[in-house]
């Protein structure tokens, strides 16, 4: 009761009011000690957060946990096979796949014409306009791994488009806008692929900044693309989503080993079948931005310690100054309370005033770094941010170790005997 009251008490402000006046360029260094500490922390975990935020926003329409595998080569002989034998997967090889990898959320086999090596792309035509386009053969599923935005009115791929084998397409926004007029709507109008009818069911909105997607795909049932361009149940490669628990890297061995054993391919053949985990790729960019996060709390707690630390010693060398003064309060009846209180006050004053500008500070910086890249959307980065917990929480540990290292010049202060303060000249 009596250390709150010495808090609220307007003398004791202005002692220490006045023993900042004293010394004022010691003072204004070792806030900047501080207020560097916390500042570097605002500054390094919100850019680290603004790494995180970018990937995610790169990423935000496709299963994280997601993978491509494809067929390539041999290079070893194995089972009477001679090296360079290429396998094809086959629509089999998803059944098996599904059955036997229980961490497989959802796989999906693709076909194409136009990318991926998949051969010339389709020539599509409407009344006077034509292009070349790529084409991908898909089924509904898709959607669940690489989600597409569809204008309104438009749909994309359904079961029974697959079941009945529609001449129907989805076209991306460019496929779009080369092939009809400005204000024409292409959903239900009809274009030739290859010379063959289809009907506009669907236009692609394009994502800028996706790595995967062109605003000039064209998409068709996966059974109509096998009639019109005779694939059978070959399969370019496969999609392939495992559940968010499922370690992906393990996954993706799995997948290799089982199509190896379904297409006798020596398990040791590292080359038979090609793959992109992107799964791994985002944890990995994961990793890096919690790094960041965790490298900048390092950094930012050393130096908010180095600057308080700072204020310690300035606190100390600010007592042997008054020396004579506190020597005259304790002969006035201060208790040692009362004076132990004062000096740590002190302490915690000048680290609530560097933390509260660092962190002001910290913010304009990171205000800035989102100006300046909020319309970038060919580098992953977005909204730099720290979130306010974890601001509180280092404006907490701030106040803790001013008053920890405030005990140190304050318990001088208290040992400080009157008569050989009063005799201190």
């Amino acid at each position: 009761m009596n250390s709150l009251k010495i808090i609220f008490d307007r003398d004791t402000w202005q002692e220490i009011f006045g023993s900042i006046q004293k010394n004022k360029v010691r003072t204004a260094i070792t806030i900047v000690g501080v207020l560097w500490g916390i500042f570097i922390y605002i500054a390094l975990s919100g850019s680290a957060k603004g790494l995180d935020n970018g990937f995610e926003r790169q990423f935000q329409k496709v299963a994280m946990n997601s993978m491509f595998v494809w067929s390539q080569s041999t290079s070893i002989p194995y089972d009477g096979f001679k090296i360079g034998r290429q396998p094809k997967l086959k629509l089999q090889d998803v059944e098996i796949l599904r059955k036997r990898i229980p961490q497989i959320k959802y796989i999906v086999p693709r076909n194409s014409r136009g990318s991926f090596g998949g051969g010339a792309p389709a020539n599509i035509v409407r009344n006077n306009n034509s292009g070349d386009y790529a084409i991908f053969g898909d089924f509904p599923e898709f959607r669940k791994i690489s989600t597409q935005d569809i204008y309104d009115g438009g749909r994309f791929i359904n079961q029974e488009d697959i079941k009945n084998k529609r001449k129907v397409c989805v076209i991306g926004e460019r496929t779009a806008s080369d092939l009809f007029e400005q204000n024409e709507n292409p959903v239900g109008k009809y274009v030739r692929v290859d010379n063959v009818f289809f009907k506009v069911v669907g236009v692609l909105v394009f994502r800028q900044g996706s790595p995967f997607d062109s605003d000039s795909d064209v998409f068709i049932p996966f059974t109509t693309y096998q009639n019109l361009y005779n694939t059978g149940d070959y399969v370019g490669w496969l999609n392939i989503a495992a559940y968010d628990d499922a370690d992906v890297v393990k996954v993706e061995t799995e997948v290799k080993q089982t199509l190896k054993r379904i297409h006798r391919v020596s398990p040791k053949d590292d080359r038979a079948f090609g793959s992109f985990n992107l799964g791994e790729i985002f944890n990995s960019i994961m990793g890096f931005a919690e790094g960041m996060t965790f490298l900048s709390l390092v950094v930012g707690v050393a130096t908010i310690i180095a600057g308080v630390i700072g204020i310690g010693n300035i606190l100390l060398i600010s007592v042997k100054e008054r020396t004579k003064e506190l020597g005259v309060r304790r002969a006035l009846g201060a208790t040692p309370g009362e004076v132990r209180v004062q000096i740590i006050l002190e302490s915690v004053f000048l680290t609530i005033i560097a933390g509260i500008l660092g962190i002001i500070l910290g913010a304009f910086v990171l205000a800035g770094i989102n100006a300046f890249t909020i319309d970038m959307t060919d580098f992953p980065y977005t909204n730099p941010t720290v979130p306010i917990p974890f601001v509180l929480g280092a404006l907490f540990i701030m106040v803790t170790l001013g008053t920890l290292i405030g005990l140190i010049p304050a318990q001088r202060a208290v040992s400080i005997k009157p008569i050989d303060a009063l005799r201190e000249e």
